[in-house]
């Protein structure tokens, strides 16, 4: 059967006209027996159908013996069986043309080799009969608007939750009752809720973009635990940023470690969260890192444009200096800058009856309780060209005075600027005034910092251009190309390298058609880290230095390496330049391709000095990476030195990254160290290339 329209999709996963519970149980204090409540109690207009071969009713309601059994074939199957009886369940509803089913069960993927033998059967199902599937793991499908409580969540007995616009995707069926619970107590609604669990066939993307054209939700929360099915979800991404919907996602696992397999520093300094983090601001993607701006930052993002380049500059204005100091320390810590207003913005203060001093945190102090002064200073320094956004810190009038602490804020959030309240008092009438008026606000500092970092980091969402099949993930192991293969690719990609020749060892020594001094390494294919196993020599001047270098390598590799035997090593022209720059590129087996640049030379991986992008990318976003690289200002023309060629530098990333592109070879890992960055105009050279094939 083909794929469901997403159309189609969409209806049956939240908009379903009639949902069929299958192993629904008469018990409502079981897991198994909530979906039937909640549905009830919350008021859901379509037609439920309990399936229990067992049971004449369930919970005062009429049991079915099975889907074939059913007056009509339900839009939706919520299957809550044990494990050993999902798969039949899945297949009946398949043969009766059911089109999405969620699952509950767990005993898949994550339960060893039984489990993924068991989840590529259930793959197997929904190719052959075209049912798709939300799980394995989920906790359900909600849509609030509509009632459609399809859950086994306990969260969702809570009452009378508020609707509202935003869409929740996670993967972790209990973080969509914590936001559910969190965001009720702050007056925070929602559209719809998916537990995603296993992602064994609908992907966090695609059940995403089924919904992007319902004009209830306005933007998205994605709880992540890992990257599954990366291309839907950057379609997704773009699709939403097209529409002006926001996507903020929280991503566990901030690990710096490296892939196990990896054998270059690219490996070493694009570890899983590394990756992750391109990938999300590739998409545009907000990131958060805390839990309370990961629920109240969508209005913040809803209000700002992509961040052009250059720091972000954020004004702050406040009735209580220690609250505002507080926000600024948080922004600080996360790399954004607290402006300084301008002599021109403080003389307009001024004129408009502000008088503050001249510090970067233009507090009011008790003045501006006072409608009329907070409201003047808004008004100026939304207006002032040195702000990108405003941030008003309330202090203790917020909890006793709420609406008029923050009526003058609530009256200036359609400025020229974005504007966003910290409240410092436990203040929940404030809080919710600032709500309803669609005012993004925070309860906590690290909130409104951590939110106010993610929008200022998120980049336009960026489509990459179509890749061979083989591009989306590197299998384990794979062949080591010896230095001189290396080459041979990158010549055929464009990047080039330092002249260099083959010698046998053990043979008479060949003329050297190659600049002296020359540098001298092992050429073997299962040496990656040569100098480790004393496999190179540098600064060999002549051709009896030379002969003497050969020697000298095959014996410190053989005695260092037990049983290598070293057949040839490589001479090549030593290479100097204003400095030295390593580009890597790597296949995530989530992610899919990466490039990186970094500081190069030994101290690489001590310094972490790196900027990471999805593959392959073009020359502007070449450059951007250049920009992020601390290290590669000394080459840029820092201080009156002379520049390097930093065009020729990108247009060497953009054809590393072009490997991701190639039809007739699979490339998992492959790394210049150094590259060589000559005086502009002069290009860049390779000396060092290592590449391992999928």
């Amino acid at each position: 059967m083909p794929d469901i329209p997403h159309a189609s999709l969409g209806q049956a996963l939240f908009t379903p006209r009639s949902i069929a519970i299958i192993g629904a149980s008469d018990d409502p204090t079981k897991t198994s027996g909530r979906p039937v409540l909640f549905l009830r109690r919350a008021g859901f207009a379509g037609a439920v159908y309990p399936v229990n071969p067992r049971r004449d009713t369930v919970l005062g309601e009429r049991a079915w013996p099975s889907v074939a059994a059913l007056p009509e074939v339900p839009d939706h199957a919520y299957i809550v069986t044990s494990t050993e009886l999902v798969l039949d369940a899945v297949e009946e509803c398949g043969r009766a043309g059911v089109r999405v089913a969620s699952i509950l069960a767990n005993g898949f993927s994550e339960a060893g080799p039984d489990g993924m033998a068991r989840e590529a059967r259930l793959r197997e199902i929904c190719k052959r009969t075209g049912i798709r599937v939300v799980g394995p793991n989920s906790l359900g499908v909600v849509n609030v608007h509509l009632r459609s409580m399809i859950t086994a969540n306990a969260a969702f007995a809570e009452p009378e939750l508020p609707p509202g616009g935003i869409f929740v995707a996670s993967h972790s069926g209990s973080m969509i009752g914590a936001l559910v619970s969190r965001g009720k107590e702050r007056g925070i609604g929602f559209a719809g809720l998916v537990s995603v669990g296993n992602e064994a066939d609908l992907g966090i993307g695609e059940i995403c973009m089924a919904t992007l054209d319902d004009p209830a939700i306005t933007g998205y929360l994605l709880f992540l635990e890992t990257l599954r099915q990366s291309a839907q979800l950057r379609s997704f991404a773009l699709a939403a940023a097209a529409r002006g919907k926001p996507v903020a996602a929280f991503k566990l696992g901030r690990s710096a470690a490296a892939a196990e397999l990896a054998v270059s520093h690219t490996g070493a300094l694009a570890g899983e969260d590394d990756v992750a983090d391109a990938f999300l601001k590739d998409c545009g993607i907000a990131r958060v890192e805390t839990l309370e701006g990961f629920i109240e930052c969508l209005p913040l993002l809803s209000r700002m444009p992509v961040a052009a380049r250059g720091p972000a500059r954020v004004g702050v204005l406040t009735t209580t200096g220690g609250g505002a100091a507080m926000v600024v320390d948080q922004l600080g810590m996360r790399g954004v800058n607290v402006v300084r207003p301008s002599d021109d913005t403080f003389r307009r203060l001024a004129d408009a009856g502000v008088n503050v001093g001249h510090g970067a945190i233009v507090d009011l102090t008790l003045a501006g309780t006072r409608y009329d002064v907070m409201k003047a200073a808004i008004d100026v320094m939304s207006s002032a060209p040195e702000f990108d956004l405003i941030v008003a810190v309330a202090g203790s009038s917020a909890r006793y005075h709420p609406d008029l602490a923050v009526r003058p804020i609530i009256d200036s959030k359609d400025g020229p600027r974005p504007l966003v309240a910290f409240l410092v008092p436990e203040a929940p009438q404030a809080l919710a005034l600032l709500t309803a008026a669609g005012v993004p606000n925070f309860r906590t500092p690290e909130a409104c910092a951590d939110a106010i970092a993610a929008a200022f980091g998120r980049r336009a969402p960026r489509a990459i251009p179509a890749q061979p099949a083989h591009g989306e993930a590197a299998p384990a192991g794979g062949r080591l190309l010896d230095e001189l293969q290396a080459y041979a690719l990158l010549e055929r990609i464009g990047v080039p390298h330092a002249p260099v020749m083959a010698i046998e060892v053990g043979q008479a020594l060949p003329p050297v058609p190659l600049a002296y001094p020359l540098a001298v390494k092992v050429l073997h294919a299962e040496i990656a880290h040569k100098t480790d196993v004393g496999g190179v020599v540098l600064g060999v001047a002549d051709a009896g230095a030379l002969a003497r270098a050969v020697q000298t390598i095959a014996h410190d590799v053989a005695e260092r390496r037990a049983g290598t035997t070293v057949d040839r090593v490589l001479a090549q022209s030593m290479v100097r330049g204003l400095g030295e720059v390593l580009i890597g590129y790597r296949v995530d087996a989530q992610a899919g391709p990466l490039v990186m640049l970094a500081a190069g030379g030994v101290l690489t991986e001590i310094y972490r000095d790196r900027s990471l992008r999805m593959a392959p990318v073009d020359l502007d976003t070449a450059h951007d990476m250049i920009g992020e690289v601390r290290a590669l200002q000394a080459v840029a023309g820092y201080r009156g030195k002379p520049p390097g060629d930093l065009d020729a530098l990108a247009a060497a990333i953009v054809a590393l990254s072009g490997l991701a592109l190639l039809e007739d070879v699979r490339v998992a890992e492959a790394e210049i160290n150094p590259l060589i960055v000559l005086p502009a105009g002069q290009g860049v050279t390779a000396v060092d290339a290592l590449v391992r094939l999928a």
